[in-house]
């Protein structure tokens, strides 16, 4: 295959976001022949392989999560993007699922108005015919399957439950995942003493945001800071990406929950494929198919069912090294289906389509 350089388009943070998924595009590029780089100036508190030389690249990747503005720069760099690359040349993953109709879920919203919703459109159809949504089940028929999130052999670490510093831990901001939480903290509820400490580690959990009010977005990040401090729940600030498998081992079981759209829509999101490299047990509190579409049917041992669901909380706390043989096995599963190896080998093969 012809080495091809990938510019992706995104908007990095320093302790949320895709950071460690891209680092891990970087390396698999450079171990098949290819370049990834992302468009913009170098930033050290965001580590990546920066670039403002899109004259060379042979492929640009549009990454809209919770935006379509660009990162560094304006409508300028967007015309030079544009105008450097051929439109066939141009792939977006649109990561939250807002090239869709207005999807509205428990409270949860993927745009608010319809003249919102037609803005994303209308941005993304302007820029690509490849419109990637990381799910198994688009729901427009012009959008392609692209889960684009990955999983890296490489960030595995030894699973060892001999000495942990929390019984359970979650790291992710709470926009819109108050729902889905406390179901996880509901099951520990009745069994609260025997799990040991818990920990929420990043935005919104305890207190709104500084950004929420300017956005209007109060609603996003609705939780209930009374009942997290019933349980002892310690509230943490967001870390850096490069410390988030670190950060999730310190616990026996990490959460894998998703905001209602998310579930509704099927989408992936960096967690899923995070947490089972990380040395904990990861907890499924998303539905079944889904479950077993991502990990295989062995991932349902690792599931948060709905009625009796402190059993399995108490039973992983009791038995992690039982569960740890399901954990090895999801990891086997993963490297062979989810890696950046061959999720760039599909993107490569989007973009020559």
């Amino acid at each position: 295959m012809k080495r091809m350089r990938l510019m992706f388009v995104c908007w990095p943070f320093e302790d949320q976001g895709s950071g460690l998924v891209i680092q891990g595009y970087a390396q698999a590029a450079r171990a098949l022949g290819h370049e990834v780089a992302v468009y913009g100036r170098m930033n050290p508190k965001i580590p990546l392989n920066y670039s403002l030389d899109i004259d060379s690249a042979g492929a640009v990747i549009f990454v809209f999560e919770w935006t379509t503005d660009l990162w560094q720069g304006d409508h300028l760099d967007l015309v030079r993007l544009v105008s450097k690359v051929p439109r066939k040349r141009r792939v977006i993953l649109d990561g939250d699922g807002n090239y869709n109709d207005v999807i509205s879920v428990l409270g949860d919203y993927n745009h608010r108005e319809e003249t919102a919703r037609r803005r994303w459109i209308e941005v993304c159809d302007s820029l690509s015919d490849k419109i990637c949504q990381p799910t198994f089940h688009p729901l427009r028929k012009n959008v392609r399957t692209f889960l684009f999130y990955a999983y890296n052999p490489a960030w595995e670490m030894p699973l060892d439950f001999s000495a942990k510093e929390y019984g359970m831990i979650y790291l992710g901001n709470s926009k819109f995942r108050w729902l889905p939480m406390h179901r996880v903290l509901q099951a520990i509820e009745p069994i609260r003493e025997q799990v040991g400490r818990i920990g929420l580690v990043g935005a919104g959990w305890d207190a709104l945001p500084p950004w929420a009010v300017p956005m209007k977005m109060e609603d996003a990040y609705y939780t209930d800071p009374i009942y997290l401090r019933r349980l002892h729940v310690e509230v943490k600030a967001a870390i850096p990406f490069e410390h988030v498998i670190g950060w999730m081992s310190k616990a026996i079981f990490n959460p894998v929950i998703s905001r209602p759209t998310f579930d509704y829509m099927r989408l992936v999101t960096p967690r899923f494929f995070e947490t089972p490299a990380a040395n904990t047990i990861p907890l499924f509190g998303v539905d079944n198919e889904h479950v077993e579409e991502i990990y295989g049917a062995g991932g349902l041992e690792l599931a948060l069912p709905d009625d009796d669901s402190q059993k399995k909380v108490l039973d992983l706390v009791r038995r992690p090294e039982y569960y740890a043989r399901v954990v090895r096995s999801i990891r086997q599963h993963l490297a062979e289906k989810h890696s950046h190896a061959a999720r760039l080998r599909e993107l490569i093969d989007i973009v020559q389509s």
